[in-house]
């Protein structure tokens, strides 16, 4: 059995994290808040404007599971990629003067390979929308 010690060591150390319960929970009361809102005014018959095709090029559908060019996969993994490079860029950027010559040298080893994948993408033709 714990003693008084340490049950007042203990609510002592609960109270501390009474703030977050506090914001989760009113957090968690707007969102649902927010979205019993939404189904109750939004809607629910939309024009023919809303489901034709706008952005991503192709017509609005009302299955889930269609099944997707296997190019829209291809962009986004390529996305990503890119994309990871430029976060990898900064802080070598930053810590440039730090690093010196070596790490110099081993970003630009990782710019080339990944020059080295573009330029295999680009010749594959995964970069060509049809």
């Amino acid at each position: 059995m714990p003693d008084a010690a340490q049950t007042s060591e203990m609510s002592a150390f609960l109270l501390e994290y009474l703030p977050i319960v506090f914001l989760l929970g009113i957090g968690l009361i707007i969102s649902l808040a927010f979205l019993g809102l939404a189904k109750l005014f939004a809607p629910s018959s939309p024009d023919a404007e809303k489901i034709s095709t706008y952005e991503c090029g192709f017509n609005a559908f009302d299955d889930s599971r269609m099944k997707f060019d296997v190019r829209f996969y291809l962009v986004a993994i390529l996305f990503i990629i890119f994309d990871l490079e430029v976060a990898f860029l900064f802080p070598w950027a930053v810590s440039l003067e730090k690093i010196g010559v070596y790490g110099w040298t081993v970003v630009m080893i990782f710019l080339a390979e990944l020059a080295i994948g573009l330029a295999y993408a680009w010749k594959k033709g995964a970069l060509d929308w049809e």
